[in-house]
Parts: C-alpha cells; sequence; structure tokens
C-alpha cells in the first residue's frame, strides 16, 4: 500500500518530465534550442522535436514574410524640393542564428528597430542622391529607385539574419509648411495662364471688330456708290423726261415747274414770301387762263 503510494507520483513526475521535453515546431516557424542562453540546436522542420527539460528552453521565431512599416521621413532631391515619404518593407528571418546573435534577447522588437534604420539611412541616401528630383520620385521611374533602395538594405540587412523582400513608397507629400507656398505658387500659375488666355481672347476680339469694321465700311462704301450710280441714273432718266416733256408742250412744262417751286416755298400754315407784285413768280397765280403775256419791247 505505501510502495503504491510513492509510484503514483513518481509515475506523474516523469510523464511531467517527458511533455516538457517535448515540443512542436510549426510549418510558419523556426525554433532554436537554447541551454544557458546559448544555442544548442536549430530546428527548421516543422513536427516534433526535443529538448532536455528544465535545463533548456525553446525560442520560436516567425518564418513568413513579415511588414515593417516607417515613419514619415523628410528628403531632400536634387531639386531642393523637400518631400515627406511614408514607405513599408517586406523582410523574413532567414538565419535564426544569426538573428539571435544579432538582436539577443530583444527579439523581434530590436530587429525592426534596427531595420527601421536601415531603411531610413537607404530612403535618404537614394532619393537624396545626384539626378534624382522630386519629378522623379513622383513619376513612375521611382520603381527603379525602390530597386536600388531594397537591394542597398538588403546588404545591410544581412548581417542581422534578415532579407529584405522588397520596399516601396505608400504615399508622397509635401512637408506641411511648404503646401502654402506650394499654393500660393500653383494659384500665380493658373492666374497667369488665365491672364495669358483672356490676352489672347481679347487680341482676337479687336481683330475681329477690325475686320468687322473694315467689312461695314467696304459694304457701306460700295452701297454709296451703288446709290450714287442708282440716284443719277435715276436724275438723268427726271431730266430725259423734263427734255421731253418741254420739247412737247413748252408751256405745260413752265406750268409744272412753277407748281412745284410754289409747293417747296409756301410750306406750312405761316409762310411768308417778300417779293414785288409783277415778279415771274406770280405769273400763274395772276392770270386765271395761265402765264400772263410777256410785255412789248
Amino acid at each position: 500500500m505505501r510502495r503504491s503510494s510513492l509510484l503514483l507520483p513518481a509515475v506523474v513526475v516523469v510523464i511531467a518530465v517527458l511533455l516538457s521535453s517535448i515540443f512542436i515546431v510549426d510549418e510558419r516557424e523556426k525554433a532554436l534550442v537554447l541551454q544557458f542562453g546559448q544555442i544548442v540546436s536549430v530546428k527548421e522542420d516543422p513536427g516534433l522535436a526535443f529538448k532536455l527539460p528544465l535545463i533548456q528552453e525553446v525560442v520560436r521565431y516567425d518564418d513568413r514574410i513579415l511588414s515593417l512599416d516607417t515613419p514619415p521621413t523628410e528628403v531632400t532631391p536634387s531639386d531642393d524640393r523637400r518631400l515627406v515619404v511614408d514607405a513599408f518593407a517586406r523582410y523574413r528571418i532567414t538565419d535564426v542564428v544569426q538573428f539571435r546573435q544579432a538582436v539577443g534577447v530583444g527579439g523581434l522588437r530590436t530587429a525592426e528597430d534596427r531595420l527601421e534604420g536601415i531603411l531610413n539611412a537607404q530612403i535618404r541616401a537614394v532619393l537624396g542622391s545626384e539626378g534624382v528630383t522630386s519629378n522623379t520620385i513622383l513619376s513612375s521611374d521611382r520603381a527603379a529607385l525602390m530597386s536600388r533602395i531594397t537591394s542597398q538594405a538588403k546588404a545591410r540587412a544581412q548581417p542581422l539574419g534578415l532579407d529584405v523582400v522588397d520596399v516601396r513608397l505608400k504615399q508622397t507629400n509635401l512637408p506641411a509648411q511648404n503646401l502654402d507656398a506650394t499654393f500660393a505658387r500653383m494659384r500665380a500659375e493658373r492666374e497667369r495662364e488665365a491672364a495669358d488666355e483672356r490676352a489672347r481672347g481679347e487680341e482676337a476680339a479687336q481683330r475681329i471688330r477690325a475686320q468687322a469694321d473694315r467689312t461695314v465700311v467696304e459694304l457701306t462704301s460700295e452701297a454709296g456708290r451703288e446709290a450714287e450710280i442708282v440716284r443719277g441714273e435715276a436724275d438723268a432718266n427726271r431730266n430725259n423726261i423734263f427734255a421731253e416733256a418741254y420739247g412737247q408742250d413748252e408751256e405745260f412744262f413752265e406750268f409744272y415747274r412753277s407748281l412745284a417751286a410754289y409747293t417747296r416755298s409756301l410750306q406750312g400754315s405761316n409762310s411768308t414770301l417778300v417779293i414785288t407784285p409783277d415778279s415771274e413768280f406770280f405769273n400763274y397765280l395772276d392770270s386765271a387762263t395761265g402765264r400772263a403775256p410777256a410785255p412789248a419791247e
């Protein structure tokens, strides 16, 4: 009875020791077996693995591609137009032994802080290099710049046991203190373009008005000339009619001319003529039968 009471705790202890010596490595991770802080073995293949209980410990690291967002970084391209860029990187842990030796117990947080410094330095170096302007950064040519940043960051992150897969820019903005100046410059450029358009429109309007005025003068001159021609022809026809009428009946012609003279002279209700009574103007007013006979010489 006493033996069985001692055997049961011993079995429990043995089972606990066996369970603590077994661990599982997931396919998404890598594991290091440490003994008193020193690396004993590396477990990279998924499955069951063993360690010494109580003496050894297991440290796990993610084997997937990880993401790191860098804080906004101010760069100055070769055209001295400052920009604030916001980038992100994709990386993975390739050598867990080298990674452990580089970052120690700080783990992934320490590694990301050091990788962030590497990325910021390379972003400033590449985007601020000679020949790189703000237009280059904002155009499709920045893909080549991202490739340069990725390759240089990869080389500097290798001692950390990291592999930088890719670096990309999320957004590119102007510094806050430069936005007002940029908007003012854009507004001035648009106002200048509008003034140029208005000047060109006014020039075109003046040209059209001058052409219209010239056309009016030409049409008026042409119409005046044709009117003078028509008027001259009408006067000629009238004179011809008068001449024919005079040739046919001289007395009637003189009577018609006298009536026309009376009509032009005696207009309105208060017309006044100062003339001698024996004037030829009254030839057809003094006689009921026509022109008064001419006095004998």
